[in-house]
């Protein structure tokens, strides 16, 4: 059972924002943000900001319609890059001093004996969703719990911010599946053209989910009936994650439209999760504005992203790093000896 987060340090927080030397609010969403980290860290002087970022990696037998640009055995092509240090989520991570964590959870390929990555395949893949269902209960339940042990392994490694990250070709369309089927939106409105499909591309990934909702619609009646149905193994994996994050009382950082999907779903199935997340841009994939919206989480950046791999969430996490310092490092008027604005 999730406990609610405990309002019982607002005050303070907010007396404390109030009082930093500096005009009322003049740190705009920064001081939001401080807000945010501290009163979930339930403290008004929280501890400063350790992230650590997970990377779920895994394939999709959908893409055998012909929804993506690229083929599939560029997912386990990335996952080696990230763990020789040459994509942008390695990059970020040095730069900004969060830890990197990589796992297989459904890559279609052979990837033992690779230094530094974390071994959690639950299948090679996913089946071809237009065809039969992605994948089992058995293994959808199996990929959750694959999230969910990764959320406690860092938080017991002193991690005291999630972010959140993935590598799927073709996870775009069943994240476009997950959202239609869960926001009640036509896929028109959802779909994007993922890693860089043609006009003809993206008319083709529409025509795929379509097809695939009216097939399974009649059939399915809960969020994790869904999941099963058109979702990833990596998409599971990332709501265990955040299922894992906010049980374990660990504020999260979402990515971009595939994480978006695994909160939705998340939030789906357990509305106390909310509060716990924090979105950190808006990608140009139409169906992520409509994710946020609905979940009312208001981005912190808008940069045109649309990489995935946690590179939003990575982007932003010295955004929340600035805002906590300047939470705990600020002197007040009172310990700088300075006066406060009079009446207006």
């Amino acid at each position: 059972m999730m406990r609610p987060v405990d309002p019982g340090f607002d005050a303070a927080i907010r007396d404390r924002l109030d009082h930093l030397t500096k005009p009322l609010g003049s740190l705009g969403r920064l001081e939001e943000v401080a807000f945010w980290y501290a009163r979930l860290h339930g403290s008004d002087r929280p501890p400063a900001p350790r992230g650590a970022c997970v990377v779920f990696a895994a394939d999709h037998g959908v893409t055998a319609e012909g929804v993506s640009a690229y083929p599939s055995a560029v997912t386990g092509e990335m996952v080696k890059n990230y763990l020789r240090g040459g994509a942008a989520i390695s990059v970020l991570s040095r730069t900004h001093g969060f830890t990197l964590s990589i796992v297989d959870v459904g890559v279609n390929g052979e990837l033992e004996g690779l230094e530094g990555l974390i071994h959690r395949k639950v299948a090679r893949g996913t089946k071809n969703f237009r065809r039969e269902p992605a994948m089992t209960p058995a293994e959808g339940v199996r990929a959750l719990e694959v999230g969910m042990e990764m959320a406690v392994r860092a938080s017991e490694a002193g991690a005291t911010l999630l972010l959140t990250g993935e590598m799927g070709i073709g996870n775009t369309t069943s994240s476009t599946a997950l959202a239609a089927a869960l926001l009640r939106r036509p896929p028109e409105e959802l779909s994007g053209i993922g890693t860089g499909l043609t006009p003809e591309g993206r008319r083709r990934k529409i025509r795929v989910v379509e097809e695939s909702l009216a097939i399974y619609r009649p059939l399915l009646a809960t969020p994790l009936d869904w999941l099963f149905a058109v979702g990833g193994l990596e998409i599971a994996a990332l709501t265990g994650f955040i299922l894992g994050g906010a049980l374990r009382r660990i504020p999260v950082i979402l990515d971009g439209f595939i994480t978006g999907a695994a909160a939705l779903l998340a939030v789906e199935l357990v509305p106390e999760v909310k509060p716990w997340l924090l979105a950190s841009h808006v990608s140009l994939e139409p169906g992520h504005h409509h994710i946020l919206e609905h979940l009312g989480l208001v981005p912190l950046l808008s940069l045109d992203l649309r990489l995935g791999e946690g590179s939003g969430a990575a982007i932003a996490y010295p955004v929340v790093v600035s805002a906590v310092e300047l939470y705990n490092r600020m002197a007040t008027f009172a310990e700088a000896s300075v006066s406060e604005a009079g009446p207006g």
